[in-house]
């Protein structure tokens, strides 16, 4: 199981963010995928997960409605797209995935992590 997190960089507030997790090495349809992030001198907080099908989402209360996880089972790809983003975004964002659906949003769920890409949001 292999995940790369990508699309991380410098962003400016109120604009647009997607982030993907290209995944290889297991079937993505029979797992969930998860997206995690860790502010700067903050511990890592759980952002979304969507089963592999049907595409149940989940969200942790401090990022509903900007938020949206979505996956193309085609491409071997989840995603991640933040609206109006926000300084407070900041962060280095992983993604993750565990055979099965989408239980809860404790990273001890999942057991494949892959190295997380950094988003920085200045003006």
């Amino acid at each position: 199981v292999q995940l790369q997190a990508s699309g991380g960089g410098f962003v400016h507030p109120g604009g647009p963010l997607r982030l993907s997790c290209a995944t290889s090495g297991f079937n993505l349809d029979t797992y969930a995928a998860g997206w995690f992030r860790r502010a700067p001198g903050k511990e890592r907080e759980p952002i979304s997960c969507i089963d592999g099908s049907p595409h149940r989402t989940m969200y942790a209360d401090s990022v509903k409605g900007r938020f949206t996880t979505s996956r193309d089972a085609t491409k071997k790809v989840v995603y991640l797209d933040v609206d109006n983003v926000e300084p407070e975004d900041t962060a280095v964002y992983f993604c993750a995935a565990d055979h099965g659906v989408c239980w809860s949003l404790r990273e001890g769920d999942f057991t494949s992590w892959g190295q997380g890409t950094q988003v920085t949001v200045s003006s």
